[in-house]
Protein backbone atom coordinates (compact mmCIF):
# COMPACT_ATOMS: atom_id res chain seq x y z
CA UNK A 1 0.00 0.00 0.00
CA UNK A 2 1.42 3.61 -1.10
CA UNK A 3 2.45 5.99 1.69
CA UNK A 4 -0.31 8.59 -0.01
CA UNK A 5 -3.32 6.35 1.06
CA UNK A 6 -2.16 5.46 4.76
CA UNK A 7 -1.53 9.29 5.08
CA UNK A 8 -5.06 9.85 4.28
CA UNK A 9 -6.68 6.81 5.88
CA UNK A 10 -5.04 8.01 9.17
CA UNK A 11 -5.94 12.01 8.58
CA UNK A 12 -9.64 10.55 8.51
CA UNK A 13 -9.07 8.48 11.28
CA UNK A 14 -7.75 11.38 12.95
CA UNK A 15 -10.86 13.88 11.98
CA UNK A 16 -13.41 11.03 13.14
CA UNK A 17 -11.43 10.59 16.69
CA UNK A 18 -11.51 14.44 17.53
CA UNK A 19 -15.14 14.56 16.55
CA UNK A 20 -15.89 11.55 18.73
CA UNK A 21 -13.42 12.92 21.53
CA UNK A 22 -14.65 16.55 21.67
CA UNK A 23 -18.60 14.96 21.06
CA UNK A 24 -18.20 13.26 24.22
CA UNK A 25 -15.93 15.53 26.17
CA UNK A 26 -18.40 18.60 25.20
CA UNK A 27 -21.39 16.66 26.02
CA UNK A 28 -24.49 19.01 26.32
CA UNK A 29 -26.95 17.64 29.01
CA UNK A 30 -29.45 19.99 27.57
CA UNK A 31 -29.53 17.96 24.34
CA UNK A 32 -31.76 15.19 24.61
CA UNK A 33 -30.01 12.28 22.44
CA UNK A 34 -32.73 10.82 20.02
CA UNK A 35 -35.19 13.08 20.95
CA UNK A 36 -35.80 14.97 17.46
CA UNK A 37 -34.74 11.93 15.59
CA UNK A 38 -37.05 11.68 12.83
CA UNK A 39 -36.68 9.48 9.62
CA UNK A 40 -35.16 12.57 7.67
CA UNK A 41 -32.39 12.66 10.77
CA UNK A 42 -31.67 9.08 10.91
CA UNK A 43 -31.32 8.91 6.76
CA UNK A 44 -28.93 12.13 7.03
CA UNK A 45 -26.56 10.39 10.03
CA UNK A 46 -26.81 7.01 7.75
CA UNK A 47 -25.81 8.50 4.75
CA UNK A 48 -22.80 10.20 6.67
CA UNK A 49 -21.64 6.81 7.84
CA UNK A 50 -21.97 5.57 5.05
CA UNK A 51 -20.04 8.55 2.87
CA UNK A 52 -17.18 7.79 5.69
CA UNK A 53 -17.35 3.88 5.33
CA UNK A 54 -16.73 4.45 1.43
CA UNK A 55 -14.41 7.27 1.85
CA UNK A 56 -12.06 4.50 4.35
CA UNK A 57 -12.40 2.09 1.70
CA UNK A 58 -11.61 4.19 -1.35
CA UNK A 59 -8.80 5.35 0.46
CA UNK A 60 -7.42 2.08 1.53
CA UNK A 61 -8.22 -0.11 -1.83
CA UNK A 62 -9.66 1.26 -4.38
CA UNK A 63 -9.04 3.38 -7.63
CA UNK A 64 -12.52 4.95 -8.31
CA UNK A 65 -12.56 7.19 -11.41
CA UNK A 66 -8.96 7.22 -11.67
CA UNK A 67 -7.49 10.48 -13.72
CA UNK A 68 -4.13 9.60 -14.82
CA UNK A 69 -1.64 6.68 -13.69
CA UNK A 70 0.48 8.97 -11.58
CA UNK A 71 0.78 12.57 -11.41
CA UNK A 72 3.23 13.14 -8.35
CA UNK A 73 2.14 17.53 -8.26
CA UNK A 74 -1.45 16.57 -8.57
CA UNK A 75 -0.91 14.26 -5.12
CA UNK A 76 1.34 16.62 -3.02
CA UNK A 77 -1.54 19.57 -4.07
CA UNK A 78 -4.01 17.06 -2.90
CA UNK A 79 -2.31 16.43 0.02
CA UNK A 80 -1.64 19.97 1.21
CA UNK A 81 -5.37 21.10 0.55
CA UNK A 82 -6.57 17.66 2.18
CA UNK A 83 -4.27 18.98 5.49
CA UNK A 84 -5.55 22.43 5.39
CA UNK A 85 -9.02 20.84 5.81
CA UNK A 86 -7.94 18.92 8.12
CA UNK A 87 -6.31 21.16 9.88
CA UNK A 88 -9.58 23.95 9.46
CA UNK A 89 -11.99 21.53 10.34
CA UNK A 90 -10.59 20.13 13.57
CA UNK A 91 -9.74 24.05 14.94
CA UNK A 92 -13.03 24.96 13.71
CA UNK A 93 -14.27 22.31 16.12
CA UNK A 94 -12.30 22.94 18.96
CA UNK A 95 -13.28 26.55 18.65
CA UNK A 96 -17.05 25.73 18.76
CA UNK A 97 -16.43 23.69 21.74
CA UNK A 98 -20.02 23.10 23.94
CA UNK A 99 -21.98 24.66 21.14
CA UNK A 100 -21.79 21.92 18.97
CA UNK A 101 -24.69 20.31 17.88
CA UNK A 102 -25.70 17.94 15.38
CA UNK A 103 -26.25 19.43 11.97
CA UNK A 104 -29.02 17.60 11.30
CA UNK A 105 -30.84 18.74 15.11
CA UNK A 106 -31.54 22.29 14.08
CA UNK A 107 -31.67 23.88 17.29
CA UNK A 108 -30.02 26.32 19.53
CA UNK A 109 -29.76 25.05 23.56
CA UNK A 110 -30.54 27.97 25.95
CA UNK A 111 -26.82 27.44 27.17
CA UNK A 112 -25.11 28.20 23.66
CA UNK A 113 -23.25 31.43 23.29
CA UNK A 114 -22.44 32.78 19.61
CA UNK A 115 -18.84 31.72 18.89
CA UNK A 116 -16.90 34.69 17.55
CA UNK A 117 -13.33 33.65 18.09
CA UNK A 118 -10.67 31.28 16.63
CA UNK A 119 -11.67 30.24 13.14
CA UNK A 120 -14.78 31.66 13.62
CA UNK A 121 -13.32 35.51 13.86
CA UNK A 122 -12.96 35.44 10.22
CA UNK A 123 -15.46 32.51 8.30
CA UNK A 124 -19.31 31.79 9.47
CA UNK A 125 -18.83 28.16 9.05
CA UNK A 126 -14.99 27.16 9.26
CA UNK A 127 -16.13 23.35 10.00
CA UNK A 128 -17.91 23.14 6.21
CA UNK A 129 -14.92 24.74 4.44
CA UNK A 130 -12.74 22.67 6.18
CA UNK A 131 -14.29 19.54 5.38
CA UNK A 132 -15.01 20.33 2.07
CA UNK A 133 -11.27 20.90 1.52
CA UNK A 134 -10.34 17.94 3.22
CA UNK A 135 -12.41 15.49 0.32
CA UNK A 136 -11.87 18.01 -2.72
CA UNK A 137 -7.80 17.34 -1.24
CA UNK A 138 -8.50 13.35 -0.80
CA UNK A 139 -10.01 12.73 -3.62
CA UNK A 140 -7.26 15.08 -5.48
CA UNK A 141 -4.57 12.77 -4.11
CA UNK A 142 -6.22 9.54 -4.92
CA UNK A 143 -5.91 11.49 -8.25
CA UNK A 144 -9.72 10.47 -8.62
CA UNK A 145 -12.35 11.92 -10.89
CA UNK A 146 -14.81 12.10 -7.80
CA UNK A 147 -13.21 15.39 -7.06
CA UNK A 148 -15.80 16.46 -9.85
CA UNK A 149 -18.60 14.67 -7.21
CA UNK A 150 -17.36 16.78 -4.42
CA UNK A 151 -18.46 19.90 -5.98
CA UNK A 152 -21.91 18.35 -6.14
CA UNK A 153 -21.77 18.98 -2.20
CA UNK A 154 -21.94 23.20 -2.64
CA UNK A 155 -25.27 23.81 -3.17
CA UNK A 156 -25.87 21.40 -0.15
CA UNK A 157 -23.09 22.91 2.38
CA UNK A 158 -24.70 26.38 1.24
CA UNK A 159 -28.53 25.50 1.54
CA UNK A 160 -27.58 24.38 5.12
CA UNK A 161 -25.34 27.64 5.95
CA UNK A 162 -28.40 29.63 5.09
CA UNK A 163 -30.56 27.42 7.09
CA UNK A 164 -28.32 27.78 10.15
CA UNK A 165 -27.80 31.75 9.78
CA UNK A 166 -31.51 31.97 9.48
CA UNK A 167 -31.98 29.78 13.21
CA UNK A 168 -28.55 31.99 14.89
CA UNK A 169 -30.58 35.40 13.21
CA UNK A 170 -33.62 35.00 14.88
CA UNK A 171 -31.86 33.38 18.52
CA UNK A 172 -28.77 35.81 19.06
CA UNK A 173 -29.35 39.61 18.58
CA UNK A 174 -26.07 40.20 18.04
CA UNK A 175 -25.52 37.46 15.24
CA UNK A 176 -26.25 40.82 12.04
CA UNK A 177 -23.14 42.25 13.33
CA UNK A 178 -21.34 39.13 13.40
CA UNK A 179 -22.37 38.09 10.20
CA UNK A 180 -21.52 41.68 9.01
CA UNK A 181 -18.15 41.52 9.60
CA UNK A 182 -17.41 37.93 8.48
CA UNK A 183 -17.49 36.14 5.37
CA UNK A 184 -19.62 32.71 5.10
CA UNK A 185 -16.76 30.41 3.59
CA UNK A 186 -13.69 32.76 2.45
CA UNK A 187 -12.13 35.29 4.52
CA UNK A 188 -12.35 38.61 2.79
CA UNK A 189 -13.87 37.38 -0.33
CA UNK A 190 -17.47 35.11 0.19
Amino acid sequence: MEITRIILFLGLVLHKAVWEILKRKNRNPDVQRGALRTPVTRLIKFVKVMVLLFLIVQTLFLNVLPMSANNPSLRIAGLAIFFLGLAIAITARINIGKNWIDLEDYQVLPKQSLITNGAYHFIRHPIYVGDFLLMVGLELALQSWLVLGVALLIPVIIRQALAEEALLSKVFPQYGEYRARTNRFIPFVI
